[in-house]
Parts: C-alpha cells; sequence; structure tokens
C-alpha cells in the first residue's frame, strides 16, 4: 500500500509560524508533524508516501530528503503556487499513487491511532477514521452507524479525523459530483466526493475514541508540545 499525506495548505492560521515554515514541518515533542506519519507509516509496511506540496514547497526535501531516513521513497506531487484542496490533490497524486487502495493522511494533525487497524481493502471506495467532536468543532461531519457504514446524516454526527483509505474509483466521475467549476488545474475539496460515496452505501468507518488533535493554531500546537513532552 502506498500512502498520501496532505502538506499543500498555506497554513493562514498559524501565522506567523508558518511564514517560513510549512504547517507539517512545524515541532511538536521534538519532531516535525509530518515525521510521526512517516514513522507510522514505515513501521506499517509503507515503502512509497506521496507528499503534495504548495507553500514553501521547497522545505520539504530540505527537511524530508528522499525519505531514506525513515525506510520510505518520499514522491512530491506539487501543486503550484495555490493549494487543489483535498479532492484536487488527490487526482492530480494519482499517477503518482497507483490503480491499488491508498492511506491518506492530513499532515497538520496529531494521533495515537494505530494505522495498522486500516483496512488494505476497504468494502467500498472509502474508509474513514472518525473521533469525537473537538470543541472548535462540535457539529462534527458525519455519522457513524452501527454496522460501520458511514453517512451524511441520519444520526448524531461524529468528526473526520483526516485518516482515510480511498481506492482511485472515489474519483470517478468527479467533475459531476463537485459543487462548483474546479478551474484548470482542478482544485475541489474531498468532501463532495465522500457524500455521494455514502449516498451509494460506499463508504466504512470506525471510531478512533483515543488521543487525537488537529493542529490549526498556534495555542493547539504549543497544547500538544506539552502534550508529548510530558509523555
Amino acid at each position: 500500500m502506498k500512502a498520501l499525506v496532505f502538506a499543500a495548505g498555506l497554513g493562514e492560521r498559524m501565522r506567523p509560524l508558518t511564514d517560513h515554515t510549512p504547517k507539517p514541518l512545524l515541532e511538536a515533542g521534538g519532531k516535525p508533524l509530518i515525521a510521526w506519519h512517516l514513522e507510522k507509516l514505515a513501521a506499517l509496511g509503507v515503502r512509497e508516501v506521496v507528499v503534495n506540496t504548495s507553500w514553501l514547497a521547497d522545505r520539504f526535501p530540505e527537511r524530508l530528503g528522499d525519505g531514506a531516513a525513515w525506510g520510505l521513497r518520499l514522491h512530491y506531487s506539487h501543486e503550484g503556487p495555490t493549494p487543489l484542496e483535498t479532492g484536487g490533490g488527490i487526482l492530480h497524486a494519482l499517477p503518482l499513487l497507483g490503480e491499488d487502495p491508498f492511506l491518506a493522511v492530513n499532515g497538520d494533525i496529531w494521533t495515537d491511532y494505530d494505522f495498522g487497524r486500516l483496512p488494505r481493502e476497504p468494502a467500498g471506495d472509502a474508509h474513514l477514521v472518525l473521533v469525537d467532536n473537538p470543541r472548535h468543532h462540535p457539529q462534527g461531519d458525519f455519522v457513524l452507524d452501527t454496522e460501520g457504514r458511514v453517512h451524511a446524516d441520519g444520526g448524531a454526527r461524529l468528526t473526520f479525523s483526516g485518516i482515510g483509505v480511498y481506492r482511485p474509483s472515489l474519483l470517478l466521475g468527479w467533475r459531476q459530483t463537485v459543487d462548483r467549476d474546479p478551474g484548470d488545474p482542478p482544485r475541489f475539496r474531498l468532501a463532495p466526493l465522500l457524500r455521494a460515496a455514502m449516498a451509494r452505501g460506499a463508504a466504512s468507518g470506525e471510531h478512533h475514541r483515543g488521543r487525537w488533535t488537529d493542529v490549526g493554531t498556534p495555542e493547539r500546537l504549543q497544547a500538544l508540545d506539552r502534550q508529548l513532552r510530558a509523555g
């Protein structure tokens, strides 16, 4: 299985920390956020990881190199000066990801979730890891039923963690599914495609009840750093 780490965001809410450092390269617990993911992916047996880049893209190979430090082979999917969002980012990276299911994770989260629990072959087009709603996102995103299917609505919502396994077929018909003109190169969110998969019963999921942080502000980064250093 290959993996994709979303790392192309502008990090606007993290300024001034991200004026010269992309958010996934900010440190918590003595190492860059993205390094926590790379370690877990390597331990899982993943050997090829695609990192999508845009803002301060040259900082990634400067800091991470070719991935050899983790026993990985890194590929950089550069999206240009404007990030292509999650859906466009996957579409742009598909030539590097291939035709098999792949693991994808947001580069600006931290979690103790065990990637080894993810299915190598999801039952449908997507398998999502959901978490309890954090204070800054109380409304949640999606509903997980008792049989492990994920729905856009119909019950109490959980928050999408930014961790999932996707089949490339999730992107089939993307142009008819996205909610606006995607432009050229295509720039669009993943959420409409996930909702379409849910509508056809092709999205499964699980509820992670452990530790998870969306590092969206300098304050959350500082809090995470203190937690990790405290053990």
